[in-house]
């Protein structure tokens, strides 16, 4: 399978470091052609400009060889930590300038003849691992856990993804050695499930 696996996190001894590149391994020692994209190491501008809004095309190297990728993806995995309930910045530029209108979705007439969103890509699957140092309780009950929204109902939905799971691990801040690779095998287990889908 064709997978494109996200980084978001700027510390390299991170958690977040240490799962995706766990990720990476399994899925290059399984066979899979893994597209590993590191978007801090790549200096990934998050930033959408006047002209790349109003164009719908971008100039950018980074962004065009992202769009290109996803058009042969089977499955996007995205590794993130929780800051102010959404992804870091630099992720949510990701959103804004690689799944583009035209590019990742379109808006038009569907096969059963409604109108609506039309994904544009083959992905079959999103999987979103994320941290955080909220206990997933407090997540859920005072907070609506509003990451689980933007994943699984705004970009899933979106872009018309018909598999998506978000697994959060958490508390990050005061957790075991045991504790984290007690994750990290949880993460490589859901990975092994969910890319049959």
């Amino acid at each position: 399978m064709n997978i494109h696996l996200i980084l978001a996190h700027p510390y390299a001894k991170s958690f977040n470091h240490g799962l995706a590149e766990a990720l990476y391994t399994q899925l290059q020692h399984q066979g899979h052609h893994v597209h590993f994209h590191d978007l801090y190491a790549e200096g990934f501008h998050p930033t959408l400009t006047a002209t790349e809004l109003g164009s719908d095309l971008s100039q950018d190297p980074l962004v065009l060889k992202h769009q290109e990728e996803l058009k042969t993806t089977d499955s996007i995995i995205v590794v993130h930590p929780n800051w102010w309930g959404q992804p870091p910045a630099i992720l949510k530029g990701w959103l804004d300038r690689v799944l583009r209108n035209g590019t990742a979705y379109r808006f038009g007439v569907r096969p059963d003849g409604s109108h609506g969103l039309i994904g544009m890509l083959p992905v079959q699957s999103l999987l979103v691992f994320t941290t955080s140092n909220t206990p997933q309780a407090s997540e859920r009950e005072e907070w609506n856990d509003p990451l689980e929204a933007i994943w699984t109902r705004y970009v899933a939905g979106f872009c018309c993804i018909p598999y998506v799971r978000r697994t959060n691990f958490s508390v990050i801040i005061s957790s075991t050695p045991e504790q984290r690779a007690a994750w990290i095998q949880e993460a490589l287990d859901i990975v092994n499930a969910s890319l049959g889908k």
